[in-house]
């Protein structure tokens, strides 16, 4: 009765390929170390010293001249963002990164001058620079609105914005955050990335700023005396700007619409924005006050209610 071998003799198995050339290479030094004369084999070795001291001098040549081109570029850029007035944040940031690419690179081809093969580092770098990168997500996001921020200014340090449903002066743009700080001196800290593809109402973003008010009177007061009275405070105001001071137009004051209990009047005045608060608040009081002095008398809602006796 036969009996059925179900595993191959493990002289049939096949060995990998990297296996067998370690295996021959090693053999192959062996047989020459044993056969080469000691002269010859001499011979052999400082040949071999030599030329590796050869390539270890071209590589610290290399690395010592790449290193000082890495610093004569940093300058260049340097200069070259201090001629331009380009934001200190992202003059920094831009050296950073392009002095890191630099040094890798010059690192790889310091390594492969001494004869060492980069191919496995490259590979090495590439998936540690992907695994940082898929880690970094938010991070880089927010890297990513820091720049267009930074490169197309939207709003600078001291203008009053409104984003995210949050509203201040800017205090600092970075390059990964904007802080806000708010009219009761807290400080709001938005993510460049959110911010950068959100809306930004930027107050003051131009020198001139139209201001609004809605002024209500009541029924049976002269239209002609209140816009009369109304454009006397107005341009007794320095602060409020015609066309002649540069305003795209000047002050207007008209009817605008008639309510169930009032009259109503729209007043538009152009001014700086930084008078654009003051003015209102000063403005709104005076007319409070003069108004009545002149029998213009604000409204109170009205309801008329009629009985029928059946």
């Amino acid at each position: 009765m036969k009996t059925l071998n179900i595993f191959p003799p493990v002289d049939s198995i096949p060995k990998p390929d990297t296996l067998n050339a370690v295996q021959t290479g090693i053999v192959e030094l062996v047989e020459k170390v044993t056969t080469t004369p000691t002269t010859e084999l001499l011979k052999d070795m400082v040949n071999a010293g030599v030329s590796f001291g050869l390539k270890l001098i071209a590589a610290f040549l290399i690395y010592f001249i790449g290193a000082w081109l890495i610093r004569r570029i940093k300058g260049i850029l340097r200069r070259s963002f201090e001629k331009r007035n380009t934001d200190a944040a992202i003059a920094s940031f831009v050296q950073s990164i392009v002095s890191i690419v630099l040094t890798i690179i010059l690192i790889i081809i310091t390594i492969g001058t001494v004869g060492i093969d980069t191919s496995s580092i490259a590979a090495i770098l590439t998936g540690g620079g992907l695994a940082i990168g898929m880690a970094l997500n938010g991070t880089m996001q927010n890297f990513a609105g820091g720049l267009m921020i930074l490169v197309f200014k939207p709003f600078k340090a001291g203008d009053y914005i409104e984003a995210q449903g949050h509203s201040g002066t800017v205090s600092e743009v970075n390059i990964t955050s904007t802080k806000l700080t708010t009219t009761d001196n807290r400080v709001i800290v938005i993510p460049n990335g959110i911010l950068s593809n959100d809306v930004i109402n930027n107050y003051s973003g131009r020198q001139m700023r139209r201001l609004d008010i809605t002024v209500c009177v009541e029924y049976g007061c002269s239209s002609s005396e209140t816009k009369e009275l109304l454009m006397k405070l107005i341009m007794d105001d320095s602060r409020s700007l015609t066309i002649e001071h540069g305003a795209p137009a000047d002050p207007f004051v008209a009817l605008s619409s008639l309510n169930d209990s009032a009259v109503e009047f729209t007043v538009r005045i152009w001014v700086k924005s930084d008078n654009y608060w003051p003015l209102k608040f000063d403005l709104t009081e005076q007319i409070y006050n003069e108004l009545p002095k002149n029998g213009i008398m604000f409204p109170f809602p009205q309801l008329d209610v009629n009985i029928k006796n059946k």
